[in-house]
């Protein structure tokens, strides 16, 4: 008997009426639950990620503790790069760290291509472990966009101006398109496996896309965004794009084959509405809020509630991910809250 689903969310996110507003929320999954901390003290983000059961168990904790209306696989950006030759390594407090960065044509030359079933099967088999055996709500995978990704591969780990990347982008421009290409086939191809495997949606984060103008975006970065999405549509699973930073870039979003544009909360759902935005939003309380007493998290909520209800296809989410000290309770009554607000029936 096949597993019955919750597909609200899967059904906001093609436009369509709903009973009540879909949530979700960016790292639901992962350090603000005592849970994961606990297992943090004797597993590595990496050993979490290579044991399947170890990796659902992570997955589906938010849902079943928050009651969310999706799940997001829990996993790194980083988690394809290996495959391809780069050297990574994610350190505590500070992220992940490159030993073999990018720095000249030969280097992308050098990268291999992924094989997604023989390079990173446990991906998989949580995939479907989760979809087939214990998830009642859609599974969400991801993967890192391809700036951002080489943001870390030319950088050598985490950055707060991206000049090398955007050194390399402007001096380099063959390596740079070079390596776009690269990137964009190794994702192409990982999430292409993830769908197959059962992953209902799809989300890209490009965290520091943000960090380009409009006009660098349309010539460096979004040929080979529309080479993705133009892949992925052809696996009929919803197409999400998110990035930090970047309201400058939603119309160039707009136009990309993809479903839902998730905004930061530098960018009102209205505003972006006003704009000529079309496509279904996901979005958009700053996560700072869920610091605050509740009268001013439930105040900031309805507001962005009732913009996101003017039309169909609306997500509520964050406009990034939830900080460690964010209490769980918070999360769970913030989920009830939502859902009895924007309830029809």
């Amino acid at each position: 008997m096949a597993r019955q689903i919750n597909d609200t969310f899967l059904r906001a996110c093609r436009g369509e009426q709903t009973s009540y507003v879909p949530v979700w929320y960016m790292r639901q999954a992962g350090r603000s639950q005592p849970e994961y901390r606990a297992l943090k003290e004797k597993y590595s983000l990496f050993d979490i990620t290579h044991q399947p059961e170890l990796c659902a168990y992570v997955t589906r904790l938010p849902v079943e503790q928050y009651g969310v209306d999706a799940a997001i696989l829990y996993k790194d950006i980083m988690t394809p790069l290996p495959a391809i030759g780069v050297d990574v390594e994610i350190q505590g407090g500070v992220g992940p760290v490159i030993a073999n960065p990018i720095r000249s044509l030969q280097d992308v030359e050098r990268l291999g291509e992924i094989d997604p079933e023989h390079d990173v099967p446990y991906v998989f088999e949580t995939i479907r472990l989760l979809v087939n055996e214990q998830l009642d709500v859609p599974l969400i995978g991801f993967a890192g966009a391809p700036f951002t990704l080489a943001s870390y591969m030319i950088e050598g780990g985490p950055s707060k101006n991206y000049h090398k990347t955007k050194a390399f982008m402007y001096a380099e421009p063959k390596a740079w398109f070079a390596l776009m290409d690269k990137l964009a086939e190794m994702t192409i191809r990982y999430v292409r496996e993830q769908i197959r495997a059962g992953a209902s949606a799809v989300q890209i984060f490009d965290s520091w896309v943000g960090a380009v103008n409009a006009d660098d975006y349309r010539t460096f970065i979004k040929p080979a965004m529309a080479r993705i999405f133009a892949a992925l549509r052809e696996e009929g699973a919803p197409l999400i794009m998110f990035g930090v930073g970047a309201s400058h870039l939603v119309h160039e979003w707009n136009d990309l084959p993809l479903d839902v544009i998730g905004l930061d909360w530098r960018l009102s759902i209205r505003e972006a509405r006003r704009q000529g935005i079309a496509k279904a939003i996901q979005g958009n309380l700053d996560p700072a809020v869920l610091l605050a007493p509740w009268d001013v998290i439930e105040e900031r909520v309805k507001r962005i509630l009732d913009e996101g209800m003017e039309r169909p296809g609306y997500i509520f989410n964050l406009g990034h991910g939830i900080f460690p000290d964010v209490q769980p309770a918070t999360l769970k009554r913030l989920t009830a809250f939502i859902h009895e607000y924007t309830s029809t029936n």
